[in-house]
């Protein structure tokens, strides 16, 4: 069994766990919050870097653009857990005022990395687009591990599935909406950068303003000591097997996500040989996307109405499984089409319920942002090894076959060791 620390009636509110379940406001305000965050995470990588990029370096874009995006997964690898580290120690006052521990870190995350992207736009060299990517993660996964300690810190355990299942949508919609700012309503590249900072703001600093956010008493406050705050870093599977085993199975799952989508564009240009595989990327994405929405919070209520969460983890991941092997046995524009709407059913099942199940598994409550950080670290760096996975299985063992197999294998071995978690039903 994992061991949690106890949170007692004598523990002040930022550290005990929440009873009272959120209203309808503060799901809408969270939501809108996540969207904005991933529109400034998923736009620029699917839109604006590329065409920043190929206008700087056009005969060496791929090998410059996989710099850039391969530096900022790396700052959001670090930033996040150190983020969200400093964030369970905040202790601010300001004019006699007492402030909570991750609003500041919402609205901070939200107006500098609005700033880092104007900078951005402005950038005429690789070495400058790549600082201001990177300044941008590192910005936004500050934001991103504050809006993700909310759950645990305000949000009843048994009502925490349906409220992933809002949560993380924005993860699939943020794509959407994003490309659609940029290519349908904004023209050029500068204009484009300055669409997503402002729907950053927008979408983003009501939350931060308009609800509540408990302040941590400075006597609960954990010691700030570098070397203890990268030691703690390292949570040990002795201790706390569970938490292990979901950092795990939620690697395993987003290996095999980076599997899939990765050479996607090529997949449908080389294999599929569609006329149009830029517009058929698009479509997919869109099936997905209509797929994640139609599951994720059903799937979520669902799963805290009758309590269990692993049973729920393991169909996703069949299904998702499933979607791969169509992609491996069938490379036919039908199939892909089909493919992608069960890939997003099942990835909305997966999303909600096993970020539900992840919270019931944290050690400590005074480590809540710090220690969904080092879960995120299995969200980041799969989008790092994802390249060296995926080229080696494409050009010498076997092709896009290959790669889909290895995708539905990886998936679901991911998501049965969730069977492993022993604390959660």
């Amino acid at each position: 069994m994992t061991t949690v620390d106890p949170t007692p009636a004598s523990l002040p509110a930022a550290l005990a766990e929440p009873t009272v379940p959120v209203r309808r406001g503060w799901i809408a305000l969270i939501f809108a919050a996540n969207l904005g965050v991933w529109m400034a995470f998923l736009t620029p990588i699917q839109v604006l870097l590329p065409q920043q990029v190929e206008r700087i370096a056009p005969g060496d874009k791929e090998a410059m653009l996989a710099v850039v995006t391969g530096l900022g997964a790396l700052a959001a690898v670090l930033a996040n857990p150190l983020a969200g580290a400093w964030s369970d120690r905040t202790c601010l006052r300001l004019g006699g005022r007492e402030f909570g521990r991750r609003h500041v870190w919402t609205a901070g995350g939200a107006v500098l990395g609005a700033l880092a992207l104007v900078l951005l736009a402005r950038q005429h060299t690789i070495v400058g687009v790549a600082l201001g990517w990177v300044a941008a993660q590192v910005c936004f996964n500050a934001m991103l591990a504050s809006l993700t300690a909310a759950i645990p810190d305000r949000v009843p355990v048994a009502q925490r599935g349906g409220v992933a299942g809002w949560v993380g949508i924005p993860q699939a919609l943020g794509l959407v909406a994003g490309a659609v700012l940029v290519t349908a309503l904004i023209r050029g590249n500068a204009a484009g950068y300055l669409a997503v900072a402002v729907a950053v703001l927008v979408l983003a600093l009501p939350f931060a303003l308009l609800t509540a956010d408990d302040p941590l008493p400075r006597r609960h406050r954990p010691p700030l000591r570098l070397r203890a705050l990268l030691a703690s870093m390292w949570i040990d599977p002795r201790r706390h097997p569970d938490f292990a085993w979901a950092w795990l199975t939620r690697f395993l799952v987003q290996v095999g996500n980076a599997l899939a989508t990765l050479y996607l564009l090529y997949f449908l240009t080389d294999k599929v040989r569609h006329a149009d595989p830029e517009g058929a990327l698009l479509i997919l994405i869109l099936l997905y996307t209509a797929g994640l929405m139609l599951t994720a919070v059903v799937a979520g209520r669902l799963s805290d109405r009758s309590g269990k969460r692993r049973i729920y983890v393991i169909v996703a991941g069949v299904v998702m499984a499933g979607a791969a092997l169509l992609l491996a046995a069938v490379p036919t524009w039908p199939a892909a089409l089909v493919a992608a709407l069960v890939l997003g059913t099942g990835y909305g099942v997966y999303l909600s319920v096993d970020a539900a199940l992840i919270t019931q598994v944290l050690p400590r409550a005074t480590d809540r942002a710090k220690d969904l950080g080092v879960i995120n670290i299995a969200n980041s760096a799969p989008q790092v090894l994802g390249p060296a996975l995926s080229a080696p299985i494409v050009v010498h063992l076997g092709g896009y076959p290959t790669l889909y197999a290895v995708t539905a294998v990886v998936t679901l071995l991911g998501s049965v060791l969730v069977l492993k978690i022993r604390s959660v039903p």
